[in-house]
């Protein structure tokens, strides 16, 4: 076992640090940060619809959520393309890929087949975000490679005629290409890709699936490795569940993926203070007899709530702890069931609809994205589930480290205890 975290440590951690670190996973990354604020924006309007629903005298905001959280997949085509941009050190780019893109994206809204001018605004909305994400991308790498060619560099023409000239090559090669996919060719792009998606996402959709899903970011990140690593493997199956979920309500029905990004993390069930469920042991240190847990629960405390756990995770540590790495992945196989089982029963509503906001404290958040007051109810119990799990663990690492406490204090007083005289 010594010798497998010996390698986690010092050979698998570096290279998973530097595979998140290199442009093409980092862009991404960061353009999926920048549609937090939008996402959160119809976050507030779906919390307010709960009330709203037995208040209708309320105005109706969904206008506000229409056009913030509902044309989301515009907006990921345009921050994919332009985080890539800005992450390859392409600058002078990064607006015009991400207008591209938007562009392009439009095509994909007009399926094979319509009538003249008729678009099915629905795909720009949460199902649009996969498609955005993958357009956006493909963008990228047209003006990626195109801007290494350093095209009349030395050229004695203007310098606008020449910026005009570096920016009309890859913008017509980029509408080419799509164009003659979607309109010369007649491939319906969207249906396509959300066909490619399936196999991957039948699994994905499973109780295995989740498990695994949940259980290996855990894993890792026990071992210092940050969850952000998984994110390209979660991602497309977390945004085509919400996606078909997402369909399935527009047409009248309810969907019933329940492996999405807000199952997993959003309504801080399983997550509950982030990847492990470090809540309960955060306020088990809050009322520790070791000092040093103490201090660090009290310091902690405040970004658990909102689930944020690197303060505690790295501070504690469990990072690299044989006895706090095991409860954090029993809770991640353990919640996981939990959720599952009380969805697919009935017991608890699933996701319909996009809405990340993990950093909403639980279980706020969980009502506002299932519309649904029986979360509270398994907040508790999943609440009092992963208190038990943690409690035996953290009471072996407590005695070791009041030992250590005391062990400094004997060691404190002999230094400080004056001399005897001869």
């Amino acid at each position: 076992m010594k010798k497998f975290m010996d390698w986690l440590a010092n050979s698998f951690a570096p290279k998973a640090k530097s595979l998140t670190q290199r442009p093409s996973v980092a862009g991404l990354s960061s353009a999926m940060q920048k549609l937090i604020p939008f996402i959160m924006t119809g976050s507030i309007v779906f919390f307010y619809n709960v009330f709203r629903s037995y208040i209708p005298a309320l105005p109706d905001l969904g206008n506000i959520s229409n056009y913030s959280f509902g044309m989301i997949g515009l907006i990921a085509a345009f921050m994919v393309a332009n985080q890539y941009m800005e992450k390859f050190k392409h600058q002078n780019y990064s607006i015009t890929a991400g207008i591209v893109s938007v562009c392009i994206l439009m095509m994909t809204l007009h399926p094979v087949g319509a009538e003249e001018g008729v678009y099915d605004m629905g795909r720009v909305g949460p199902t649009g975000i996969l498609i955005g994400v993958i357009v956006g991308a493909i963008v990228s790498v047209i003006f990626h490679y195109f801007s290494k060619l350093h095209l009349l560099r030395n050229s004695e023409l203007p310098d606008f005629v020449v910026e005009w000239i570096n920016n009309i090559i890859p913008i017509f090669l980029s509408l080419a290409l799509w164009s003659t996919l979607i309109f010369a060719l007649k491939i319906d792009v969207f249906e396509v890709i959300i066909n490619l998606f399936e196999p991957i996402q039948s699994f994905g959709q499973s109780l295995p699936g989740l498990i695994l899903l949940v259980l290996i970011p855990a894993f890792f990140y026990s071992m210092g490795i940050s969850t952000w690593l998984w994110s390209a493997i979660q991602n497309p199956i977390f945004i085509a569940g919400i996606a078909a979920n997402t369909l399935a309500l527009q047409s009248g029905d309810l969907g019933t993926n329940i492996v999405t990004n807000e199952t997993v993390y959003s309504l801080g069930l399983i997550m509950m203070g982030g990847t492990g469920a470090t809540l309960t042991l955060n306020l088990l240190m809050c009322f520790s007899k070791a000092k040093k847990l103490k201090t660090l629960g009290r310091i902690c405390i405040g970004p658990s709530l909102f689930n944020i756990n690197e303060p505690i995770v790295f501070s504690t540590p469990v990072v690299m702890n044989p006895i706090l790495m095991m409860p954090m992945w029993i809770n991640s196989i353990t919640g996981s069931i939990v959720v599952w089982f009380a969805m697919r029963g009935g017991l608890l509503n699933i996701p319909q609809e996009l809405m990340q906001v993990a950093q909403i404290p639980a279980p706020i958040s969980s009502v506002m994205i299932l519309q649904d007051f029986r979360a509270i109810l398994w907040y508790v119990l999943l609440f009092a589930m992963y208190l038990i799990t943690w409690y035996p663990f953290f009471k072996v690492y407590e005695k070791e480290v009041l030992a250590e406490e005391v062990k400094e204090e004997k060691a404190g007083a002999e230094l400080t205890a004056p001399v005897e005289a001869v």
